[in-house]
């Protein structure tokens, strides 16, 4: 009795390992994330004078308030509302 193949497609060991790691390679590169930031961005991203300045008067004004010597000017704020408030 003669045996014949079934039409199976030869098998190579070595081709095999190599189609595995180039497929591991292929999923390692599309896996990556890639993050460019501009120059332009990286300008605004830096802490402006104001933001600064800003953090200095809040700094001294919770300084006034734990003392206890901060008084509201009540004129200035009425004139501030009057001002946010008007169209």
């Amino acid at each position: 009795m003669k045996i014949q193949k079934f039409n199976l497609p030869a098998i190579n060991p070595y081709k095999a390992n190599q189609l595995k790691a180039e497929q591991t390679e292929y999923k390692a590169k599309m896996k990556t994330d890639k993050l460019e930031i501009s120059s332009e961005a990286k300008e605004l991203s830096k802490t402006s004078s104001f933001t600064v300045e800003r953090n200095e008067r809040v700094q001294q004004l919770k300084a006034q308030v734990q003392a206890g010597n901060y008084e509201v000017d009540a004129e200035q704020l009425a004139a501030n509302l009057i001002k946010y408030f008007k169209p």
